[in-house]
């Protein structure tokens, strides 16, 4: 900026953070309550998780290729806030798409929404991109603390608080058209503060626009789809050649030990294929940073899962109708996130104390123990106590993994190392969904006397994967970047 900096620059810079996790919350209600009208309760898991499969991935594509062109854009309105303007427009379009699908019926309905959460994802990762770019862009590095600690507020509590209380009890009522006209103004309304910021034009012509690097995140995105869906499919096959197993304890021992040893392959060797194409040679000199990623992706598979299959779990284990489940569920997620930020705030100082290293294993154990109790439980009340203990696991995770990524990277290529973590935000979701899934229906399918048993043992595979999260710590030395850099 080319003035002081002002007290409302803190708003109108972060607002649009609240925006998008208004609209993500939301989707996260709406979207399995859609899938299970078309396809029905039998293969509503597998459904959901190949929506969740390609979104996601044409999500981590699009947030990258918007963000180098928005890098570029010399409109006379600044770089970054014709993008989001323009993808804010494209957002409300597609979200009046996904109310209208309400109507469709079966396939139809399903290929419906599935078409329009791919353009979602473009269209709202057009601004996601280009907002990214406006604290770099414009406030001071001595400041990018304090404006960062707004965003987390922004973008975590303050948009989870207003979906449990103003969307959640609208859709849990049958009033989903209400719940997406309140996202739809939220959204609105902080893309227009957005376009308070004061932005300036791009000076200089930029250079001659260089797709090599888009080209390698296109070829890893490939290969780590591949990859999932090679594996989804397996789990599958492996379901239907369990037809003559008999005894429960075993179908739960053979069908959940498949589906969690596909989910470490998947995470596994989709890092390590991904680093290799990403860093190359470096990689070999560098195998801590290849454990780190596969530490922050174990861990963000089970809670980002957790969350995506909240309305499921809900409905098969207390017993909710479909819509009813979509009030606890974003009261949940509030709870989860309030103790997401009450934890983080203290972490960067007991990271330090104790280290990082420690801290992010003490996450993984503590994350596992609530999913435990989650699991063991039919009351909502203690259900949402394991929530309040994930939450604080998760808290210190993301900041204690951070800091121990950037102890990792070869400092003058940060960014290029740590712009690999984006895989694990977006894979996340796509290998616990499109594996999981699958597992889900198949115990509805052959166990429907016991309801919820399919999404009982999938959280617990997530509890799983929080253990081997910290388990692929014991592979990561500090301050090996000094050999890459040497």
């Amino acid at each position: 900026m080319k003035r002081a900096t002002r007290w409302y620059d803190y708003i109108t810079i972060n607002i649009y953070w609240m925006g998008l996790t208004t609209l993500s919350q939301t989707n996260g209600l709406i979207f399995p309550l859609l899938v299970q009208g078309f396809v029905g309760e039998e293969t509503k898991g597998t459904f959901f998780g190949t929506l969740r499969l390609w979104s996601l991935m044409v999500a981590l594509l699009m947030q990258a290729f918007w963000g180098m062109l928005s890098d570029r854009s010399t409109s006379k309105w600044g770089r970054r806030r014709p993008f989001i303007f323009g993808g804010t427009l494209a957002d409300l379009v597609f979200i009046v798409a996904i109310g209208l699908s309400a109507g469709l019926m079966g396939m139809t309905g399903y290929w419906f929404l599935f078409i329009i959460a791919v353009l979602l994802q473009i269209s709202s990762n057009a601004a996601h991109g280009a907002q990214q770019g406006l604290i770099p862009d414009l406030v001071p590095e001595d400041k990018r603390g304090r404006f960062s600690g707004v965003k987390a507020v922004l973008e975590i509590p303050i948009p989870v608080i207003l979906v449990a209380f103003a969307v959640g009890p609208l859709i849990a009522a049958g009033n989903m058209w209400g719940g997406i006209l309140v996202a739809m103004g939220v959204l609105t309304l902080c893309m227009l503060l957005t376009m308070l910021v004061p932005e300036q034009p791009l000076q200089e012509a930029p250079k001659k626009f260089d797709w090599a690097p888009f080209l390698r995140l296109v070829f890893m995105t490939g290969l780590f789809t591949a990859i999932i869906l090679g594996l989804g499919e397996l789990v599958k096959v492996i379901g239907r050649l369990t037809e003559g197993i008999g005894p429960l304890s075993t179908l739960i021992i053979v069908v959940g030990g498949v589906g969690l040893v596909a989910m470490a392959i998947a995470i596994a060797l989709g890092v390590w294929a991904s680093v290799r194409i990403s860093i190359g040679e470096a990689a070999q000199r560098n195998p801590s940073f290849t454990w780190w990623v596969v530490n922050r992706l174990a861990f963000l598979v089970g809670t980002t899962n957790l969350s995506g299959f909240a309305v499921y779990f809900l409905q098969g284990r207390l017993g909710y109708a479909e819509e009813q489940a979509a009030g606890p569920a974003s009261q949940l997620m509030m709870v989860v996130g309030l103790f997401i930020l009450i934890s983080a705030l203290p972490s960067g100082w007991l990271s330090d104390k104790f280290g990082h290293k420690r801290l992010v294993a003490l996450s993984g154990v503590v994350a596992s123990l609530g999913t435990l109790i989650i699991i063991l439980t039919t009351s909502l009340t203690i259900i949402y106590i394991g929530g309040c203990i994930i939450g604080v696991a998760t808290g210190l995770f993301f900041t204690a993994n951070w800091a121990l990524g950037t102890e990792l990277v070869p400092k003058k290529e940060a960014g290029r190392y740590l712009g690999i973590s984006n895989l694990a935000g977006a894979g996340a979701g796509a290998v616990g969904a499109y594996i999981g899934g699958p597992i889900a229906d198949f115990f509805t399918v052959r166990v429907p006397e016991v309801p919820g048993l399919g999404y009982v043992l999938l959280f617990a595979i997530y509890g799983i994967l929080f253990l081997l999260s910290a388990v692929a710590l014991t592979q990561v030395k500090k301050r090996t970047h000094m050999l890459a850099e040497a």
